[in-house]
């Protein structure tokens, strides 16, 4: 919606009118075509064909929790993108991974940015981050229509509990059911093998370089075991995605680290490819 104000210097109506805190309700209320849910999809035999991205991983430590994402996108057997981008900040203690239709989970990430943004403002105050995993699941529900179409978006919501003082990661269905994973959690055609993985290797006393090695051996593993999950891609210099969220906010590593991470790993894969400290960190 457009505040345009050329024509009377005033703002229209609506957006003077007493509501909610929630943006999605504002939209609902004066522009609910604006809503991805909202939108009416013409009628399609068999699934829709549009890029879809794997997988996310999360990984809490004591003093926060660590969200990755691979960067590979997929359109049925084709690689649809090589360098996708699956992991957002929501607010300065929180981050959503992406799994999913591609073009609308990324919508519906800067929908639900948009969304905290705009109770911070009304409201004066941060949304608790329970507040924020149940108005993503909101968000999540709406889309059931086009997830009926093969166009499902099921993300990774994970954050830093300012109130609990530690990170947290919520996992949620196409229907928007929401659960609070402990410790790790994975999502997206990968995450079966990168929850073995993370399995293995976690630990209640990780440091936030181990929880970071941890994040790329899990996406390793689950690129050796499904072809839409990419791992780290030395010749084109493609590498996780790697946040980390912890009291201080929302911090995404750089290239160089998440180089110097992606080659730590390959580098002792190619040393014990079979060996019994292969996945070791």
């Amino acid at each position: 919606m457009e505040a345009n104000t050329r024509g009377t210097g005033r703002l229209p109506a609506a957006f003077l009118t007493p509501g909610s805190s929630s943006f999605m309700d504002f939209l609902s209320d004066h522009q609910p075509e604006l809503l991805p849910g909202k939108r009416t999809l013409p009628p399609v035999q068999g699934v829709i064909e549009a890029p879809h991205g794997t997988t996310i991983v999360a990984v809490t430590f004591p003093g926060g929790v660590v969200l990755a994402g691979d960067r590979r996108a997929t359109m049925g057997n084709v690689i649809a993108q090589r360098d996708i981008e699956k992991v957002f900040p929501a607010d300065e203690h929180s981050a959503v991974g992406i799994a999913g239709t591609a073009g609308l989970a990324v919508e519906m990430v800067k929908l639900f940015q948009l969304e905290l943004e705009h109770f911070e403002k009304v409201e004066g105050a941060q949304l608790s981050l329970e507040g924020k995993a149940n108005r993503l699941s909101t968000m999540i529900r709406s889309n059931l229509g086009m997830a009926m179409q093969g166009l499902a978006v099921v993300p990774l919501f994970a954050g830093y509990d300012l109130d609990r003082e530690k990170g947290r990661i919520f996992s949620y269905d196409v229907t928007g059911g929401r659960s609070e994973e402990h410790n790790f959690a994975a999502t997206g055609s990968g995450s079966v093998f990168a929850r073995g993985a993370m399995k293995k290797l976690f630990r209640d006393d990780l440091t936030e370089e181990e929880a970071t090695t941890l994040v790329v051996q899990a996406l390793y593993d689950a690129a050796d075991d499904d072809s839409a999950t990419g791992g780290p891609d030395v010749a084109r210099r493609i590498y996780p995605i790697i946040t980390v969220i912890t009291d201080d906010g929302f911090r995404r590593l750089t290239e160089q680290e998440a180089s110097e991470l992606s080659r730590a790993v390959l580098q002792r894969r190619l040393e014990e490819p079979d060996g019994p400290r292969a996945a070791l960190l």
